[in-house]
């Protein structure tokens, strides 16, 4: 018997391993893909995505696996030539084909979500930005990809779809299910994090806040899900981006001169450094909507700017951009915007961590404090300009020179904007990725898009099928030993009964 019972073990021991390596051989891939290009106001970039078809309404499992950066400015910089804003994108579309399989191809959808850019050509010259569009949707519909719209975004669908992109990308959308699901409700269910976006146009505030009040119900929207219900806020602030807010300082600044035309011509200016210069031309300056309403008769057709490097006068200055005097609210940002107390982590991104990591602000594992962030940028802002320019010789020079400002600008907007203070400012993480894609609000736009974030959470069996078989075999052997114990204890072997007294 005991011969046989050992046959039959090692059998079956043989037959688990079998149909293990049979169950865990890996399949084929079955791999989709998509793209979205971000028209940004300086710049487009063109994203690839890729997920697994089987588990499509999964989290976390679209990744980003190319990008690619439009030469040239962004779509509203062709504004006065605006056949060709669709062949500029060729390069990137090129590269896309040959990164997805061509078989392919047809099936992948490709998407193009303008931002604040062409939200501001619209606003001055609607008939150009209609012109540029169509010019895009000709060149992306001779692509061989399932094209699916070329649209400007609104700025609060900039700021939602930004805040599902880092949600979904750090798993706080939770999937659970079965026995899990006991667990988890056990423990607090994992906050979401907020999303900050800076742009060159305008900038995006987003996050869930349990005070959210019905004050302002336009900053604010709902979403369901995976099975549960989220109230967020968001508000994006046109023109405060940070090429558009520096203009706006400039001619803040150049409104309240007092110069006369002889001495006019030059703009002392303490957000650049000392020994930097830059040339403007005053008629182009003020077609810009976020100029145009401190236009000013000037008797002179270019201005010169020259640095000063001083960053405590450079944020007296950017201070003056933001509003705080008028709130109809219980508490606001800027300009009368209604904002709700701030709540949980923030992911600030874009802009807002390009700038920061070019100051060597981001490297480190836990956030800076708030009086060493301010005393680097006011160091490098201290610096002189060809120090600088020496020493990042590999930087284009329009980019190096704004750094000052844009550092200055972003602690202006964090702390007088948003009022973020030294208690609460190590709530702010600055990410450029969060595991292979780039934070932003483009991958957030195609999960909604392509309907794979479910308003429920899918239908799932209690176990997967690797806990199911598992826990078959256990129950299996357990019930085997314990029929095996009880037939030897009432059974007994006459060698077995022979050796009792």
């Amino acid at each position: 018997i005991l011969l046989i019972l050992g046959f039959l073990s090692t059998l079956a021991v043989i037959a688990l391993i079998a149909v293990a390596v049979t169950q865990n051989k890996p399949l084929p891939k079955n791999i989709k893909y998509g793209i979205v290009l971000d028209a940004g106001s300086s710049h487009t970039n063109l994203y690839v995505y890729e997920w697994p078809a089987e588990k499509e309404n999964d989290t976390g499992v679209v990744k980003q696996v190319e990008v690619c950066k439009v030469e040239g400015p962004g779509i509203s910089g062709y504004s006065h030539a605006t056949e060709e804003a669709g062949p500029s994108l060729a390069k990137c579309l090129q590269q896309a084909k040959e990164v997805i399989p061509s078989a392919q191809h047809k099936e992948t959808p490709i998407y193009l979500g303008a931002t604040a850019g062409m939200r501001l050509l619209r606003l001055q010259n609607e008939s150009a930005a209609d012109r540029v569009l169509s010019s895009v949707e000709k060149t992306l519909r001779l692509a061989p990809f399932n094209f699916q719209g070329a649209r400007i975004i609104t700025g609060q669908e900039e700021g939602a779809y930004g805040w599902i992109t880092i949600n979904y990308l750090l798993g706080n959308f939770k999937q659970v299910s079965g026995w899990k699901k006991l667990l988890h409700s056990l423990k607090f269910l994992s906050e979401t994090s907020g999303a900050l976006d800076l742009g060159g146009a305008s900038t995006q505030i987003t996050f869930v806040s349990k005070e959210l009040s019905s004050e302002s119900p336009e900053n604010q929207l709902y979403f369901r899900l995976y099975g549960k219900d989220y109230q967020v806020y968001t508000h994006s602030f046109l023109c405060y981006g940070k090429d558009q807010a520096l203009q706006q300082k400039l001619a803040r600044d150049l409104q309240a001169s007092t110069s006369t035309p002889a001495l006019g011509y030059c703009l002392l200016d303490p957000c650049f450094h000392q020994g930097y210069q830059r040339t403007i031309n005053i008629s182009d300056f003020f077609k810009n909507p976020c100029t145009s309403d401190k236009k000013k008769q000037l008797p002179f057709n270019q201005l010169y700017i020259e640095g000063e490097g001083d960053y405590r006068k450079c944020r007296e200055n950017i201070q003056k951009l933001f509003n705080k005097t008028n709130c109809s609210y219980s508490s606001c940002s800027f300009n009368g915007i209604y904002l709700p107390p701030l709540q949980g982590d923030f992911g600030a991104f874009s802009a807002f961590y390009f700038v920061m990591n070019f100051l060597n602000l981001t490297s480190e594992p836990n956030p800076l404090a708030l009086n060493t962030v301010t005393s680097t940028i006011e160091s490098f802002c201290a610096r002189p300009w060809q120090e600088v320019k020496t020493e990042y010789h590999n930087i284009k020079e329009k980019y190096l020179s704004e750094y000052c400002f844009s550092g200055a600008y972003i602690l202006s907007l964090l702390e007088n904007g948003y009022e973020f203070t030294e208690n609460n400012w190590q709530m702010i993480h600055f990410l450029g990725k969060i595991g292979s894609s780039d934070a932003g609000w483009t991958l957030g736009y195609m999960l909604n898009l392509t309907n794979m974030i479910p308003a429920e959470e899918p239908a799932r069996p209690p176990l997967s099928h690797g806990s199911y078989v598992g826990l078959m075999v256990l129950c299996s052997l357990v019930l085997v030993s314990v029929l095996l114990f009880a037939w030897l204890l009432f059974h007994k072997p006459k060698c077995l009964q022979k050796g009792i007294v």
